[in-house]
């Protein structure tokens, strides 16, 4: 296979999107079995007895996963134009999970984020505008509207990638400044999805307003 500067950006992005999946799986596998003191948990006490914040809070971990390697999928040329049938069933997968699992418990969990009203502001935007760019995308593959759709299917993806800047934003803040982690934990709360965003923008102008297409017609 000749190696283009998109293979090899390809071939990129599923090794970091490998690494980082497993270490999304050691973070779930912490709470399995079912733990009410592991990990995160520890600085949640005071809300481990309030069930819907502990259901939503198990379903969110156990579930986004699934939401992170079936949004990559939706991403691939070759994947689209050999399984078109296979691409329409991930993505309605995805699509799902975001609109009644993982979003809303994402969103739930948002009234309670520490941090206080910067960072519950923060996360509650993440969840509307994640659950929203998602929205969009199935009504505008619905309407066969397909560069529209591809537009909110980055924007949403983007908002997905989250659970993993989240995290590399909070190594980075941890190891390299001597930011007060409740005031880190403010800062990473708005950095770990906005920049994401910002990059989405980028990509759908780059590609989009000059009429360059990603992908073929679904």
């Amino acid at each position: 296979m000749l190696l283009t500067y998109k293979n090899i950006f390809g071939i990129t992005a599923l090794i970091l999107l490998a690494f980082f999946s497993f270490l999304m799986l050691r973070i779930i596998f912490i709470y399995i079995p079912v733990k009410n003191d592991a990990g995160f948990l520890q600085l949640k006490q005071e809300y481990i007895h309030i069930t819907e914040w502990r259901v939503a809070f198990f379903t969110h971990v156990f579930t986004s996963m699934l939401v992170l390697v079936a949004g990559f999928t939706q991403f691939s040329k070759k994947f689209l134009k050999q399984q078109p049938r296979l691409h329409r069933t991930v993505g309605y997968v995805y699509v799902i999970n975001i609109l009644m699992v993982t979003g809303p418990s994402g969103l739930l969990m948002s009234f309670y984020a520490n941090g206080g009203t910067s960072s519950q502001l923060a996360f509650v935007l993440l969840s509307v505008l994640w659950i929203g760019f998602t929205a969009m995308a199935l009504y505008k593959a619905i309407k066969k509207d397909f560069k529209a759709h591809r537009i909110f299917m980055i924007r949403s993806f983007a908002l997905t990638l989250s659970a993993i800047t989240l995290r590399c934003w909070k190594v980075l803040l941890v190891n390299f400044t001597d930011i007060q982690p409740m005031d880190r934990y403010r800062i990473i709360a708005w950095l770990g999805w906005t920049l994401n965003l910002i990059i989405a923008e980028w990509i759908i102008y780059k590609y989009f307003s000059r009429k360059k297409q990603l992908f073929t017609a679904a």
